[in-house]
């Protein structure tokens, strides 16, 4: 099963980026070319008949499999960065982490109204990075079809905090 091997291929990395913190570090997972080709197989397959326009990726490990996914349903792919890392004009929104505050940044006119956007990170914990994500693509007009992770952290209940977008939300590893 693809779950299987992403399991076996993560590593955890204690107290990153802060003491008590668990870090699920996918990265290994970009050296078996077969499991990323596998992954964005299972994400295309979990997608079913939902139709998509764009898949936006977060910044920086949304962009690995979000991209990949993008080229595949062959839709554009919409970077969201940290601030100060988009060269033209844009918009952003200040949220929460597990470990701190942050802020998101994506360009203007990318999501045109009605605009069905697949968000794609790498990781789900508490879901304040994704929330963050869907309320820019939200003041754009257009419309989050869904949620693909590679990994979801059960325990920290982000899913709830997605479902006022979509119900469409997948995980292939749960830890």
């Amino acid at each position: 099963m693809v779950s299987d091997r992403i399991r076996a291929a993560i590593r955890d990395i204690k107290d990153f980026p802060k003491p008590g913190i668990l870090f699920k570090d996918i990265t290994p997972i970009l050296l078996d070319p077969v499991l990323c080709r596998d992954i964005v197989n299972e994400f295309i397959r979990e997608l079913g008949g939902i139709e998509v326009d764009a898949v936006l990726g977060i910044e920086s490990r949304g962009f690995f499999f979000g991209l990949l996914l993008a080229e595949q349903l062959g839709v554009p792919f919409i970077p969201v960065r940290k601030p100060g890392k988009l060269p033209y004009d844009t918009i952003s929104h200040d949220y929460e982490l597990e470990y701190g505050t942050a802020t998101l940044e994506m360009h203007v006119g990318v999501v045109s109204p009605g605009m069905k956007v697949l968000i794609h990170d790498d990781l789900l914990a508490t879901g304040g990075t994704a929330s963050a994500a869907a309320e820019l693509v939200k003041r754009q007009e257009g419309e989050v079809v869904g949620f693909s992770f590679v990994v979801g952290l059960d325990f920290l209940n982000g899913e709830k905090q997605l479902k006022d977008y979509t119900e469409n939300i997948m995980t292939i590893v749960n830890y």
